[in-house]
């Protein structure tokens, strides 16, 4: 397994340096960005990204199953799958917000054997692999001791499409009201990686990818975290949800969204002002 793990951080840092030269071309900001659908955002960088990526594991894992963002896949038979997000924070990274990073894991049958995630801007990569603990670079991470939601500082995301009809504008509402705040950064992967190293107490959200989380929630396994889907129940790849949390959290923060889920909510909404 340690063959696979250092791989995929060869991998991560070199398409790190790639995005990382990319800024500073063009100052940062990508805006030569295309429109995925009607909502997404893609660069040329995630492309080249995701292009150095798949050569890299074709290249030392030729049997292996890969999903990758940006449709760079090889389906196969292997019990082996790499879930690859080449830039995640590509809407950051195209409006030149310093948020985004490289994100790679290895499922061999269902099972998270590694992940790595890389930010470029801060130069930290995060890794994890299964039994083996989670490290910032080369510090070893645990999550933190919060032990009530009202101290707590959380994440969470919002789709591209049709944001304006998602029900986590309750949760995001609720969280924000009765802990210590809710950060939006827009990378999923970013964020479960801070729940890993304790800057974040929890992260939730609705209908991310498997890229999006598979690294991440390896990380906060083997942090000491708890991960599972917005109920409680086991999580899921695939799944319709994620909470990821320090763990000593987790069982108030589920039936804090057992009672939102019910619209009860604890925290009542404002009144509109009057002009």
């Amino acid at each position: 397994m340690a063959s696979f793990l250092d791989t995929a951080v060869d991998i991560a840092r070199e398409a790190s340096a790639l995005i990382a030269e990319a800024s500073k071309r063009r100052g940062l900001a990508d805006r030569s960005f295309e429109l995925k659908g009607e909502y997404d955002l893609v660069t040329e960088t995630d492309r080249a990204s995701e292009k150095l990526i798949v050569e890299r594991l074709r290249a030392h894992f030729p049997s292996h199953a890969i999903v990758a963002e940006e449709g760079g896949r090889r389906d196969g038979a292997s019990e082996y799958c790499w879930y690859v997000d080449p830039l995640d924070g590509t809407t950051n990274f195209a409006h030149g917000f310093p948020v985004f990073n490289v994100t790679l894991a290895l499922e061999r049958a269902g099972e998270l054997l590694c992940g790595v995630i890389v930010d470029p801007t801060r130069d930290e990569m995060f890794r994890a692999e299964t039994g083996s603990g989670a490290f910032l670079n080369d510090r070893r991470i645990r999550v933190s001791g919060a032990a009530r939601l009202e101290d707590s500082l959380s994440a969470t995301g919002f789709p591209s499409r049709k944001r304006h009809q998602n029900v986590n504008i309750h949760f995001y509402y609720q969280l924000a009201m009765l802990s210590h705040g809710v950060r939006r950064a827009g990378a999923a992967a970013i964020d479960l990686a801070y729940v890993a190293c304790g800057r974040l107490d929890l992260f939730w959200e609705f209908t991310l990818n498997p890229w999006d989380m598979a690294a991440g929630v390896l990380l906060v396994r083997e942090a000491g975290g708890t991960v599972t889907d917005m109920h409680g129940q086991p999580f899921h790849l695939r799944g319709k949800h994620v909470l990821a949390d320090n763990g000593h959290l987790h069982r108030e923060t589920v039936d804090l969204f057992a009672r939102i889920y019910r619209g009860n909510f604890p925290a009542p909404l404002p009144e509109m002002l009057s002009d």
